[in-house]
């Protein structure tokens, strides 16, 4: 009756299971000589939260049914091995050490996105086999077949992509790579597009407040990409794209083995985009005109025996963009009113290290240095506005892991320090500043894999320029039943807003830019402080034989300060600190099948509810829609015994309708409705795969060839009080068709 009940409550089925067990004991396996066991090892059965802790001898028992046919085995400091099972004979088994900092070693079936079951944070992985099943040329366009980022264009003329995450736009989702923070202060608006998506092997996404590890700037979620390494990418890889817009990108990869300990890499990539499309004939061209250039060198070493790994790229880039009008002629019409045109030119250098240690004697204790040094300097102009900007940043984090009694009480503390030195310059106005900040932090992670873990984190700030601050977070996952999983998180973050780095569409108007200068220490405002909160339930299932599960999830954002961007007076832009509320809700619901072999659907439904307090009011947040759907279908083909097969992708996005900034000032022939019209778009993707070594793609983005009527104001006046260009909800190029081919060599 009561598995009946659960039944019931979660509406879909879920199998019971017997009491049978299975025993078994895990043993060291550096020490095969000797049988030493491994006390407090994780154990539990693939796909589900039904799990054991070995004790003090290694021995563990945990419940058997036949459904079960893999069993994960996992221990800090030891390579996490996955079991098949078909008995319920005991099983003796032998953890291999390892000296990898952080990573795992899996045996099994890799789905292209996945959600734990078993970790306290509401993280869901994206797969290099995700990456692949859109037009993914860079980060920012790497979410297209991902129902919990959004993605739209920032505005009607640079392409740019902007992301949102629980209702918020990028500047609040901490962004890194590898785990350090990258795309920040001047890299926000455009930095994304600035990491090609062949070198990202996975991503990371996280809701709500992110680790304390990797700082206090995250309020909506965290971002990570983890790059391909040399030791395990192909030796030879390359990557062709071409599409309609008249977009062409090359990507080639290069590794080599040093020799035992030592791998390097060179991963080359450049894009153009040298002809001119003006599809709905307001004289502005609908995509830039661009070209970037864009190289890493990146080392790897290992070192086994001593228990050392480390990482360290040197990366250089070169980005241009032209747009404007199409008759705009920048070497003659720059800084007059000839014809509307802009530059983006952007320079940026960096180097990253990380450094790890294992003890090889003691492989729960760890030690990590990550080190981050780069420049960015762009320099820019749009039409009469200049935006120049050089961007110094140094970062430098230190991390020790170890266990308190055996692996299920795990704890990481340390320290880190960041630098940013801004020499910014609007208009010939100098807002230059230097920004320091020292960290401690400490975090506890208890996980009993039975019923609960959680981990608990807070650190301690002194900045030049936010002051000494606190900030913790928490996050919890509790299993009620079977295949499930329900987590809790609360957290606060703080950061200080880069009010025209993350807001360069405004120079791209005529209206003018006003700051209520407060004293503050930023522009003249006080920094952004905010709490976030969110409860996620995660509920397997089998449906028709195979996997499927769903999940409920709400995230409530509430500012206790935050920089207010008003565009609610026509002519102006007016940055301010917040008076009164400020609040994002965010509820998804989400569903995923594997319905039969070889096909996997997404559906989900997403409700928004962002209000913020203006000088006018307090009113719903701009171009962000309150209702989303999202479909998701793909489906793959049995690999022949020569590695071929075809592989078939199909995305559908649908967009309610969004609040447009209030035009009621405009002269009559410029004001928009109070809303934009819904918005549906279909991409789909066909990939033959010829053998291991070679495939070709074909797709189509925005199929339904939905395109933005009239997406600038003013267009025929681009120097007059009404011209903007950030009234943007939808595509403006319409539909678009790309071929591609990859060739990976070993």
């Amino acid at each position: 009756m009561k598995f009946l009940k659960y039944a019931l409550f979660i509406i879909l089925p879920v199998c019971a299971w017997s009491q049978e067990k299975l025993t078994g004991i895990i043993y060291d396996g550096s020490a095969v000589e000797n049988n030493i066991p491994l006390g407090g090892a994780n154990v539990y059965w693939l796909n589900t939260s039904i799990g054991a802790v070995t004790d003090f001898d290694g021995k563990f028992t945990i419940n058997y049914t036949k459904d079960y046919k893999q069993l994960v085995v996992s221990y800090v400091g030891y390579k996490t091995d996955t079991i098949q099972v078909n008995s319920v004979a005991s099983i003796t088994h032998r953890l291999a050490p390892t000296s990898e900092l952080d990573e795992v070693a899996v045996v099994a079936r890799k789905q292209a996105t996945s959600k734990s079951y078993l970790q306290a944070k509401n993280i869901i992985n994206v797969s290099s086999e995700e990456l692949l099943k859109a037009a993914c040329c860079n980060l920012s366009e790497s979410f297209e077949t991902n129902p919990s980022i959004d993605v739209n264009f920032a505005d009607a003329i640079t392409g740019t992509r902007q992301i949102k995450m629980l209702g918020l736009s990028s500047p609040y989702i901490l962004i890194t790579t590898e785990n350090v923070p990258s795309i920040r202060g001047a890299s926000q608006a455009y930095g994304m597009s600035f990491i090609p998506g062949t070198w990202v092997e996975s991503i990371q996404i996280t809701k709500g407040a992110g680790s304390v590890v990797n700082g206090f700037e995250s309020i909506s979620g965290q971002i990570n990409a983890e790059l391909v390494k040399p030791t395990t990418d192909n030796k030879f890889f390359v990557n062709a794209y071409g599409n309609a817009n008249g977009r062409m990108e090359l990507n080639t990869h290069f590794n080599i083995k040093i020799d035992d300990s030592w791998s390097t890499g060179i991963y080359a990539h450049g894009n153009l985009r040298n002809e001119k499309f003006d599809n709905n004939d307001d004289t502005f061209l609908d995509m830039p005109l661009a070209n970037q250039i864009n190289v890493m060198n990146r080392w790897q070493y290992t070192d086994t025996k001593h228990g050392f790994v480390s990482f360290f790229n040197l990366r250089f880039l070169n980005d241009e963009k032209q747009t404007g009008q199409t008759f705009f002629d920048p070497n003659t019409d720059r800084g007059t009113t000839n014809a509307w045109g802009s530059e983006i030119d952007t320079q940026r250098m960096e180097f990253s290290g990380k450094l790890g240690y294992v003890n090889p004697d003691m492989p729960w204790q760890s030690v990590g240095l990550q080190l981050a040094a780069s420049t960015h300097d762009q320099d820019s102009y749009f039409g009469l506005n200049t935006y120049n900007i050089v961007h110094d940043s140094f970062y430098a984090n230190a991390v020790y892991n170890s266990i308190i009694g055996d692996s299920r009480h795990k704890i990481k503390t340390g320290l880190n320090y960041s630098f940013d030195d801004y020499d910014e310059m609007v208009n010939n106005l100098d807002y230059g500043r230097k920004e320091s900040s020292l960290g401690g932090f400490f975090e506890y992670a208890y996980d009993d894999l039975d019923k609960l873990n959680l981990t608990a984190g807070v650190r301690v700030d002194a900045s030049n320029i936010l002051g000494v601050f606190v900030s913790p977070r928490l996050h919890m996952r509790y299993t009620p039943w079977g295949r499930s999983a329900l987590k809790l998180s609360a957290g606060r973050g703080k950061r200080s807003a880069n009010i025209f780095a993350e807001n360069q569409n405004m120079f791209s108007t005529s209206r003018q830019i006003i700051i209520n200068d407060v004293g503050g220490e930023v522009y003249g405002l006080d920094p952004e402080i905010a709490w976030n909160y969110g409860v996620s339930f995660l509920q397997g299932f089998n449906l028709f034989g195979h996997s499927a599960d769903i999940t409920v999830d709400f995230y409530r954002t509430d500012f206790t300060n935050q920089i207010v961007v008003d565009y609610e007076t026509p002519t102006e832009v007016s940055f301010y600190n917040l008076e009164g509320n400020s609040y994002a809700n965010s509820f998804q619901f989400e569903f995923s099948a594997s319905l039969f072999h070889g096909f996997d659907a997404r559906l989900a439904y997403k409700y928004y509810d962002v209000k913020t307090t203006y000088a006018s009011g307090e009113l719903e947040k701009p171009m962000t829609p309150q209702h989303r759907f999202f479909a998701n279908a793909s489906y793959e083909t049995e690999v022949k015994p020569n590695g071929a097969n075809w592989k078939f992708d199909a995305t559908f996005n649908y967009l309610g309708k969004q609040r447009y900034a209030s035009t009621a000032l405009n002269p009559i022939e410029f004001q928009l409705d109070d809303y934009t019209p819904t918005l549906g778009t279909l991409n789909a993707q066909v990939t033959r795969v010829f053998s291991p070594q070679f495939e070709v793609y074909l797709g189509a983005e925005n199929i339904t060839n939905q395109k933005q009527d009239n997406p600038i104001l003013s267009s025929e006046n681009p120097f007059g009080p009404n011209f903007d260009t950030t009234f943007v909800y939808g595509p403006i190029f319409g539909a678009s068709y790309y071929a591609g081919l990859r060739l990976k060599l070993n």
